[in-house]
């Protein structure tokens, strides 16, 4: 279930569910996607979507998703990639300049979670640990007590990102994996944080603490573009983009730095996802 800050139901994007329960719910689906996750084939899918040839897919997918396009820059795209990593107008994505203000680093549909020492987290019925999402136990430990929040973005979000904070990063560490689609359905016989591609830095922010952000890449996404490396960051500064494909964001906060909004809390407890804006609110200092 997807909902809306103000609560309202969404209803989510059927004809994609049907096609992903084909893929994940049936033998035959299953031996396909053995093929369709396999590096060779992202890495030529990508190179399609980088080509001319893939901008007769643009208009199509524009009419199917009801994209409002007087929202972007730009008219003319080269490719679909270049589509999909479109810039939106500044004006259309306001940043919540207030310092003690937590914001969203992306448009997507969000949860959140508390950490525990032997955390085991439920997401449409997958599950995973802190420690494998970052192959890393000592760093997951730090994180026991503090919230675990999950930004999923569908094929129609705004697929660039940015940082929550002013403050410095460190360097981004990549774990290389299978790339495994990230709607929910996929999840009911895969663990994807375990499966796919992702990248990881830790903030090192001036208002809440060290705070880890990690980017998972999705099928037929063979790159997770992150543009700097370790140094200083400014709050709404875009920190990078996915290209074609669904993804998804996760932010791990420690104990006691975040107090996440009410009403995404609230979705969160019923199994709801919350929709949220690239740069708005979703809570505050602790």
């Amino acid at each position: 279930m997807i909902k809306t800050r103000s609560g309202e139901t969404v209803t989510t994007n059927e004809g994609q569910n049907r096609l992903l329960k084909k893929l994940y719910g049936t033998v035959p689906g299953r031996c396909a996607l053995k093929v369709l996750t396999a590096p060779v084939v992202s890495a030529v899918a990508g190179l399609f979507m980088d080509s001319p040839l893939s901008v007769p897919m643009i208009k199509p997918f524009i009419r199917r998703s009801g994209i409002d396009m007087s929202q972007y820059l730009g008219g003319k795209f080269r490719s679909y990639n270049a589509f999909f990593t479109r810039r939106i107008r500044p004006e259309a994505r306001p940043i919540d300049t207030e310092p003690r203000h937590f914001i969203s680093p992306c448009d997507s549909k969000l949860t959140v979670y508390p950490i525990s020492r032997k955390s085991v987290f439920r997401i449409k019925d997958s599950y995973y640990r802190v420690a494998d999402l970052l192959n890393n136990k000592f760093l997951a430990r730090r994180y026991e007590g503090g919230l675990c929040m999950i930004f999923r973005l569908e094929v129609d979000d705004y697929h660039r990102y940015c940082y929550i904070d002013d403050g410095t990063k460190t360097g981004n560490t990549y774990i290389r994996g299978v790339l495994h689609t990230v709607n929910p359905i996929a999840l009911e016989r895969y663990n994807f944080y375990k499966r796919n591609c992702r990248e990881y830095t830790i903030l090192h922010t001036n208002n809440f603490g060290d705070v880890v952000q990690v980017e998972v890449g999705a099928m037929m996404v063979g790159r997770i573009c992150n543009r700097h490396s370790e140094g200083v960051i400014r709050r709404g500064m875009e920190k990078g983009c996915f290209e074609f494909g669904g993804s998804t964001v996760v932010l791990l906060a420690e104990r006691g730095k975040v107090r996440i909004d009410r009403d995404i809390l609230r979705n969160s407890a019923e199994g709801a996802e919350t929709i949220v804006k690239y740069g708005e609110r979703i809570g505050c200092a602790g």
